[in-house]
């Protein structure tokens, strides 16, 4: 199970990448196998505000369908448009060419609720 030291991760196991004030955000690996084989991700359009835990899009896999939820309160800025002609990215690179939308931060307190990866490893089953 992969997990990067650099980024923050949700109980619910999204990650960010803090660059500048923009929030990079995906799923993780851990998030991604559970999954097995994405079909069909569909985000908010770009422009759409988001609150910090509630749904901004939808992930489906061949077993299962589930809610992707925002890490942190603000304005999709992008999105990745790569994820509806080839959302199996997300399969092969959660943690890069798999990211899902860019968040312009309006609560950067909000960052301070974010796990680590100490504590993100501490969640996942042995």
């Amino acid at each position: 199970m992969k997990i990067i030291e650099d980024l923050k991760y949700t109980k619910t196991h999204e990650w960010v990448k803090l660059e500048e004030g923009i929030a990079t955000c995906g799923i993780t690996d851990y998030a991604q196998s559970e999954l097995s084989d994405i079909v069909f991700v569909e985000f908010n359009k770009p422009g759409t505000r988001i609150e910090k835990g509630k749904p901004f899009g939808t992930i489906e896999a061949v077993k299962s369908a589930s809610d992707l939820y925002a890490p942190l309160s603000g304005e999709i800025i992008e999105v990745n448009e790569k994820l509806s002609d080839s959302p199996d990215l997300v399969n092969s690179d959660p943690y890069g060419k798999g990211w899902m939308v860019k968040i312009k931060m309006s609560t950067p307190d909000e960052l301070n609720d974010l796990l680590d990866a100490e504590a993100y490893k501490e969640l996942l089953p042995e």
